[in-house]
């Protein structure tokens, strides 16, 4: 009796185990033989108009559809121009292009498009917090092209210029389907079943397995399907919107700029005084300066100068400045009607005075308007090309001083202005506790290469400025510790002080320039001297790096000597 009892069981037991290895084999037949039959959502299936780019989900949504479509403001900020302005205290939207600036506002199709009154189609709206703008605006402005499916409610943005290759799902029309799936491999759950004849966007860029093709279908519907299931179909292509060159571009490409700026104070400058200029091919005299917290631009220009420069082939560009006063720079630029108005009175300036070009002048300013000086510059661009102006910016090279560089977003810059001009002097300013040069060589080189390599600008955007003053440094000691003092002094000042007290300067391979010291009642004074060969020095430093030309700070400091070897720099 207990054998058959131990007989039965282990034949028992042989079936079960048959069993559990028929069913692993089913089970591995299933899963990791024959194709995933299972079908599954889209990972948007639930959002309402979800937007894709280049054939990714966004995780933003439209709003509206057809003709009354809007697109979500940080998802432009995101994808299109991260540079969209959005003003909280008037919810306003200020969108800048090289040629174009849009202004338009909340629940308002009253817009302006260069500061031109225009009528869109369809205002901007506010919903949970979130700004929406026509999609027929932005079209119009950056060239975009936003396809909704009626179907699925997604929405494909392409922005200007952008490709994609286009491919269709092979067989026969009414052939059996191929499976769009949600990973590479045929036993991902399908997405979506495609006929022959589906037409597909194919963003495989990412995809590493090559026999697979990650695409979108024009509902919106992303994922894997077999490359042998897809025949190549061309291209599609947003049309790049037409670039027209700059002023600076066609006036200036492989031109190099030689500019001397005019510091015009109380009293009119005087050209029949100036003597030999050559070489010099713009001027640029402190004229403007912003005088109040709204904006307005006081005057101190000469019809006069403008034309004497004219008849010597100079172009004139009129300097605008903040008064260097901080608190006042954060009022003046704080809102676009501000910065506007500021604008405005700048172009009708240029009108009146037949002007070339504006050349901005920002310093002492807060870093938190870092952005509003930016913003200046983006909104002042394409209402200048209109006038046909060249635009520039002064900035100071690259240190941690709050008021003086931080604020300055030179990257940003790069892009908005046509030139930005360095003023690569003042290494040892004013009240420096220390005496030393006022732009060694090393520093300048330093301080160029820095913003190109490090916010990249390109090199034929910046103009060197170099100085055409020094400063005499004197020495003294009191209660045994030295104390520094200085004053800035022109080159024929220091080329006549040297003759009169018959000294012979050495030169400084560590500054790159010459040097001289003496002493007068015992007290001993400095001098790195600005000269030719400093100026030499600097020329080439600029050509090596191929720069877009140099600026002189001032024409009042410099001398004949100067304006020859700067010429060199167009040689």
């Amino acid at each position: 009796m207990r054998q058959g009892r131990t007989r039965k069981r282990g034949s028992r037991f042989s079936l079960f185990a048959v069993l559990v290895i028929i069913a692993a084999a089913a089970y591995w037949i299933a899963f990791y033989v024959l194709p995933n039959r299972e079908h599954t959502e889209p990972d948007w299936e639930g959002m309402k108009q979800p937007v894709f780019v280049k054939g990714q989900l966004t995780g933003y949504s439209a709003s509206g559809t057809g003709d009354g479509l809007l697109l979500p403001l940080p998802l432009l900020q995101d994808y299109v121009d991260p540079a969209i302005r959005y003003e909280e205290a008037t919810k306003s939207v200020i969108l800048s292009t090289d040629n174009d600036l849009l202004y338009m506002q909340e629940d308002s199709t009253s817009a302006s498009l260069n500061n031109e009154p225009v009528q869109l189609r369809l205002a901007p709206e506010e919903k949970d917090g979130v700004t929406y703008l026509p999609a027929d605006a932005l079209e119009d402005l950056y060239g975009l092209e936003v396809e909704e499916d009626s179907v699925t409610g997604a929405v494909l943005l392409m922005t200007a210029g952008e490709s994609v290759p286009t491919g269709m799902v092979k067989g026969e029309t009414g052939g059996r389907t191929k499976a769009l799936r949600n990973e590479p491999t045929i036993h991902a759950p399908i997405i979506a079943d495609m006929p022959p004849g589906t037409m597909v966007r194919i963003w495989n860029t990412e995809n590493e397995n090559e026999e697979w093709l990650y695409v979108q279908m024009d509902s919106g519907y992303t994922g894997y399907i077999k490359t042998a299931d897809i025949t190549a179909d061309g291209e599609k292509t947003v049309e790049q919107k037409e670039y027209v060159p700059t002023r600076a571009e066609r006036s200036w490409k492989g031109k190099a700029v030689n500019l001397f700026w005019e510091a015009v104070y109380e009293r009119k400058p005087n050209p029949a005084n100036f003597g030999e200029l050559p070489g010099v091919n713009v001027v640029s005299p402190t004229w403007f300066s912003i005088v109040d917290v709204e904006g307005n631009v006081r005057s101190k220009a000469d019809s006069a100068y403008v034309e004497w420069a004219h008849k010597q082939g100079m172009e004139v560009w009129g300097l605008l400045s903040n008064s260097f006063d901080a608190d006042l720079t954060t009022e003046a630029l704080s809102s676009y009607e501000k910065r506007m108005n500021t604008i405005v009175q700048m172009l009708e300036y240029a009108d009146l005075y037949d002007l070339d070009g504006i050349n901005i002048d920002f310093e002492n300013v807060y870093t938190k308007d870092g952005e509003n000086v930016t913003q200046f510059m983006r909104e002042l661009k394409p209402m200048a090309q209109a006038k046909n102006l060249i635009t520039s910016i002064d900035v100071t090279p690259k240190s941690n001083s709050e008021m003086w560089s931080l604020f300055l977003d030179r990257r940003a810059l790069g892009s908005a202005a046509d030139f930005l001009i360095v003023m690569a002097y003042d290494e040892h300013w004013a009240s420096s506790p220390t005496a030393g040069s006022v732009a060694s060589l090393s520093w300048v080189e330093n301080s160029i290469s820095r913003i190109i390599e490090e916010d990249d600008v390109p090199a034929e955007k910046l103009i060197l400025g170099v100085p055409l003053y020094t400063r005499i440094w004197t020495e003294t000691m009191e209660n045994g510790e030295k104390k520094v003092s200085s004053k800035a002094v022109g080159m024929k000042t220091v080329q006549e002080l040297l003759a009169e007290k018959k000294l012979t300067p050495s030169f400084d391979n560590e500054a790159g320039q010459n040097y001289v010291e003496y002493k007068v009642d015992g007290v001993l004074n400095k001098i790195w001297i600005e000269d030719k060969v400093s100026l030499k020095s600097r020329v080439e430093l600029a050509k090596s790096f191929g720069l877009g030309g140099v600026a002189s700070w001032t024409r009042s400091f410099g001398t004949l000597e100067a304006w020859q070897t700067l010429q060199e720099i167009s040689k």
